[in-house]
């Protein structure tokens, strides 16, 4: 989903035919991902709810409405797969809410990994010697730093913040630019919103782990 996530963004170097297809594929993922993370839907209104599930939940279920409003108003403007007049009527509506939906959703699916981010390191250090685990850890932290780094300057002059905002209606592409600088300034900017998530979660896991035991105390 991620990768389909990166290729939907370069619009301008898919055709529409290859963007309308694509995003089927993406509801499938979308679908498949949501069936095998079902147990979590399934307990929501289970338990208590302390700073760190609130805001896991509060991400999950925002990733869910952007997603939702990025594939309804995709279906509206389709000329490919639903051309259907009574779905076309709303075009401009359909436009606006696609173009504002698709930039939010690239920023919580982005915050998303973050969250989940742990757990991949997890796998990284299974495949590496436990005597080189914290050298690791500080190679990755360092390069972290750096990918977010790049990735806040790419947001603002990509004008991200302004798609996202309605400050700017369209999104204004370099043709001549090489695809892949376009790639590489989206995944740091992809790797900006991972690394936010990631230690904001670590920050209230910390102060979350210092308050109960002042409370035990």
């Amino acid at each position: 989903m991620t990768i389909v996530l990166l290729i939907q963004m370069a619009y301008h170097i898919t055709s529409s035919w290859a963007h309308e297809w694509i995003a089927v594929g993406m509801i499938v993922l979308f679908i498949a991902h949501h069936i095998l993370n079902w147990s979590w839907i399934r307990n929501l209104r289970k338990g208590k709810y302390n700073a760190m599930r609130i805001f896991q939940t509060f991400i999950n279920i925002f990733t869910f409405f952007c997603m939702m409003a990025v594939l309804i108003s995709g279906a509206m403007m389709s000329i490919y797969i639903f051309s259907f007049d009574s779905i076309n009527l709303r075009q401009s509506f359909a436009r606006t809410l696609h173009h504002i939906s698709a930039y939010w959703c690239f920023v919580f699916i982005s915050l998303h990994i973050g969250l989940h981010w742990g757990i991949i390191m997890g796998m990284v250090r299974k495949l590496t010697k436990k005597e080189s685990i914290q050298n690791n850890d500080k190679i990755v932290s360092f390069v972290g730093i750096i990918v977010a780094t790049y990735g806040l300057y790419a947001f603002i002059t990509r004008q991200v913040p302004h798609y996202m905002f309605h400050r700017i209606q369209y999104s204004f592409f370099d043709y001549s630019e090489p695809p892949i600088f376009f790639f590489i300034d989206y995944l740091a900017i992809m790797g900006l919103f991972v690394f936010l998530a990631y230690y904001i979660g670590k920050l209230i896991r910390r102060y979350s782990g210092r308050k109960n035991k002042n409370v035990e105390r």
